[in-house]
Parts: structure tokens; C-alpha cells; sequence
């Protein structure tokens, strides 16, 4: 078990949040003291977490995020996770790693060398940059910070949860997110299962990828 520093919170805020579909949720967003890589990450509490809260790890995606880039899954995946933990009580961590924490600007140099065929973990590679760069230790700290010890994962990615266990959270159970394809994301998500094991229908996709 990885040994990190306390965080503590910082300030605790309600925001009503509004998405485009209609979908409207109140959360409370908390910012911390103390992450251990200076980001400012926020933890959105949703619902009444209850001893064992639903709880996804989002990167920030700006492309996917506020933008709605058809190329990832990201926007979907949110979208989905705030009403998902809304109705059973949990935490969204916000977490500042873009592009799997390489940085937007290599991301779309990254997305550049895909168009010329390669995957999104052989361009990280290309570009000389890790094909997953993030670690979890300030979100680690941030459900220590919130009290949360024992959760459930919304995650296709067993690294996340792996990490987390490390870091001396226990994950009870990873909770699968839906599929979202797109005609520009198909081989993403393949690269996902391929790569680094999300649990995605790899049959699924690989017919999709073929059309």
C-alpha cells in the first residue's frame, strides 16, 4: 500500500449543473488542500453518498467534455456517471489530466499521428510520452479528504481500480459505463481493450470497425 499525505477540503460550494439534453442535477463541488501534484482537481458529490458510494475517476477531456469531440467517448461517459451517481449517491473526481495526463496540446499532436494509422497508445509512444501517464494519488487523497474508504467503481479501466487499492481504498466492486461509439471513435475503443484491457464487447466493436 502506497503511503500520500492527507488533503483536507477547501471550500464545499452547490451548483445546479444543466447539460444540453435537459438532464438537471444540484451537486455540491469541493476543492482541497494538499494534492500531492498541485492540480486543481474537484470532487463533485452527488445524491446521498451512502457507506459505500458510486464513484468514477473523470479525466478532463476538453475536446470530449465541453466540446463534444465525436473522436473519444468522454462527453457520453460523463454525461452518463452524474446521472448514474446522482440517483444512487456518490462522487465524481474531476481530475486535470488531459489526454490520459500527457496535456492537451500532445493530445492533438497525438490525434494527428492517428490520422496517419496509428493508435492512440503507439502515438502517445511516437510523440515519446507514456501511453498512460496518470496516476491516482491525489484522488486517492480526496475520498480520504470526503471520508470515503470503500467504494464502487464506475470504470471500464482496471487500472484505476488497481491503483486505487494500492493507494489503501477499497474497491468493492467496477461498475462497467456504457458503450458509446461513434464512427470517428471505433478504433479508440478497440485500442482500449487491445491495449490496456477496458472491459468493452470487443466483438462489438470490431464488427463496428469493419463497416
Amino acid at each position: 500500500m502506497s503511503e500520500h499525505p492527507a488533503a483536507t477540503t477547501r471550500s464545499r460550494v452547490r451548483v445546479p449543473l444543466r447539460f444540453q439534453d435537459g438532464y438537471s442535477v444540484d451537486a455540491d463541488l469541493v476543492t482541497f488542500h494538499g494534492l500531492t501534484d498541485g492540480q486543481e482537481h474537484v470532487a463533485v458529490v452527488l445524491g446521498d453518498p451512502g457507506p459505500v458510494p458510486l464513484v468514477r475517476l473523470h479525466s478532463e477531456c476538453l475536446t470530449g467534455d465541453v466540446f463534444g469531440s465525436a473522436r473519444c467517448d468522454c462527453g457520453p461517459q460523463l454525461r452518463e456517471a452524474v446521472e448514474r451517481i446522482a440517483e444512487r449517491g456518490g462522487v465524481l473526481l474531476y481530475l486535470r489530466q488531459e489526454g490520459r495526463g500527457i496535456g492537451l496540446y500532445n493530445k492533438l499532436d497525438a490525434y494527428a499521428l492517428q490520422d496517419q494509422g496509428l493508435d492512440t497508445y503507439a502515438a502517445n509512444a511516437a510523440l515519446g510520452l507514456p501511453e498512460d501517464a496518470r496516476d491516482y494519488t491525489a484522488a486517492a487523497q480526496m475520498l480520504a479528504a470526503l471520508g470515503v474508504d470503500e467504494l464502487d467503481l464506475l470504470s471500464n479501466n482496471p487500472d484505476k481500480a488497481a491503483q486505487l487499492r494500492d493507494l489503501g481504498i477499497a474497491v468493492r466492486d467496477r461498475v462497467p459505463t456504457g458503450v458509446f461509439t461513434t464512427a470517428h471513435n471505433v478504433r479508440y475503443l478497440r485500442a482500449k481493450v487491445l491495449q490496456t484491457q477496458h472491459t468493452l464487447p470487443l466483438g462489438e466493436l470490431t464488427e463496428r470497425s469493419a463497416v
